[in-house]
């Protein structure tokens, strides 16, 4: 197993945690529906629901927050995250909104009418919410071997060019444009090569269209591409992050996962047209078109996060205490999502609950056997999040189907993470007296994962008698 490189920051404040007892948890987690997502968070000992807006801020982002201009028109705070977004992601045209999610809806609402098809590098959950929402279909384009949980493919992001072929050939101007991620958070934190996604763009440029990249994790992707690609080795990694953006027409970017803020997010461009429609709409949905939802604290905070997050020490840190946690559950036999992720560690749940059905929804029910055996949270990758079919009405089962732990970055200790690894060896170990799965008592249109709720199979738990 690799050492665990020493952490390059040190604390200097601290937001006590509680371990509650098993009886407590498993009071919280049936008045929560046996759904960890609605657990109050001062049940919860270790929090790795997400990754996203749990960061820890550096002084240097607290000291950015007084410099905020909360003018409601041209504030200065807005010209310096503008900046700060063309500088290391190389779009001209800058659009804030409160939140990555704030984006999906807005570029879906310029771009997609009822009959247009999306293809895509594995779906996300809100991302195809908002496309569907607004008329399309989805199609995966991702790789095979992406859909291997237990695979070595350095780059399970890639998009298998014959099959994007194939979409362009069935439906050419009935796609309004390629949805792309880096990473792709529903194939475990898995990234995409600088060269597959030129290729990319180059094949969709030549009928005519767009591509747009989901950049919230793409610092994570860089650390990948300068590890693994051939020929990236000696670059800095904020000039693959540049590369990474370079061949796309535009981005899509929740600044709570890679630049260490607590929210926000913006739409970046290169079509000044676009940029002006998608304008309009911010002022409708999300507010004035230079704060969009934002106060200016906030787009103080994302400018600096930026700058820290291309800084090499800070990105091999962050995967290292992946990669950590990965080695350990590797080595006691815990099945899980291979390469090891940018941002999270994912559990096979369908190998651990091998003996419960995918209508039990193993990954669902994973997630509730950790938190109840130490006090951590994660959330469900796989059935629940995928939804139904809007055609058929019938659940989707995806390929995948984990227990994704996403590491906040700069929040939790070595010693946190040992507490993890121990407890989900733990549980696999004693897989066995899971005898029962969860189905359904309360079932959301949209995003279910969010508010569903749940009841055991059989009794009153998913452990036997």
């Amino acid at each position: 197993m690799p050492d665990h490189p020493a952490e390059p920051w040190r604390i200097k404040m601290v937001e006590p945690i509680h371990a509650r007892t098993r009886d407590h948890r498993e009071r919280a987690l049936r008045s929560a529906g046996w759904n960890p997502c609605l657990l109050r968070s001062e049940d919860v000992y270790i929090d790795l629901f997400t990754d996203s807006g749990t960061n820890a801020m550096s002084d240097r982002q607290w000291s950015a927050l007084m410099r905020g201009d909360e003018a409601y028109a041209g504030a200065q705070s807005f010209y310096v995250f503008e900046q700060a977004v063309r500088t290391h992601y190389g779009y001209e045209h800058v659009i804030p909104v409160h939140q990555g999610r704030g984006g999906e809806n807005i570029l879906s609402r310029c771009l997609i009418r009822p009959g247009t098809h999306v293809p895509g590098n594995m779906y996300f959950p809100s991302t195809r919410a908002h496309q569907e929402l607004n008329g399309a279909t989805f199609h995966d384009v991702i790789v095979d071997e992406a859909h291997d949980a237990g695979g070595e493919h350095p780059f399970k992001g890639n998009v298998d060019l014959a099959k994007l072929r194939a979409v362009i050939a069935e439906h050419g101007a009935a796609i309004p444009y390629v949805s792309l991620a880096a990473t792709v958070n529903m194939a475990g934190g898995q990234p995409i090569s600088v060269a597959n996604l030129t290729e990319t763009c180059e094949l969709a440029h030549a009928s005519g269209i767009p591509v747009f990249l989901d950049t919230a994790r793409a610092v994570e992707n860089a650390w990948f591409v300068k590890q693994r690609e051939p020929g990236w080795a000696h670059r800095s990694i904020a000039d693959i992050l540049l590369a990474l953006c370079a061949p796309t027409d535009g981005a899509v970017m929740s600044a709570k996962k890679d630049c260490l803020a607590n929210i926000g997010g913006w739409i970046a461009l290169r079509d000044p047209d676009l940029a002006e429609q998608a304008r309009g709409l911010v002022l409708l949905y999300e507010g004035l078109h230079t704060y969009g939802g934002m106060a200016g604290r906030d787009m103080e905070a994302i400018a600096q996060g930026i700058a820290e997050s291309v800084t090499e020490h800070h990105i091999r840190a962050r995967i290292a205490q992946v990669e950590y946690l990965g080695h350990r559950l590797d080595a006691a036999g815990v099945p899980i999502v291979h390469p090891i992720g940018g941002h999270c560690v994912c559990i096979d749940a369908t190998a651990v609950l091998a003996h419960l059905p995918r209508t039990a929804l193993p990954g669902q029910t994973l997630a509730a056997a950790v938190y109840l055996a130490g006090g951590v949270r994660g959330v469900e990758r796989g059935t629940v999040s995928a939804g139904r079919d809007p055609a058929t009405g019938e659940n989707r089962y995806p390929p995948l189907e984990f227990l994704r732990l996403a590491l906040p970055r700069r929040v939790y200790t070595q010693s946190h993470i040992d507490h993890v690894a121990d407890t989900v060896i733990r549980v696999h170990r004693r897989r066995d007296r899971i005898t029962r799965g969860l189905t359904f008592t309360h079932e959301p249109p949209h995003l279910r994962f969010f508010q569903a709720r749940f009841a055991p199979t059989e009794g009153t738990s998913i452990y036997g008698s």
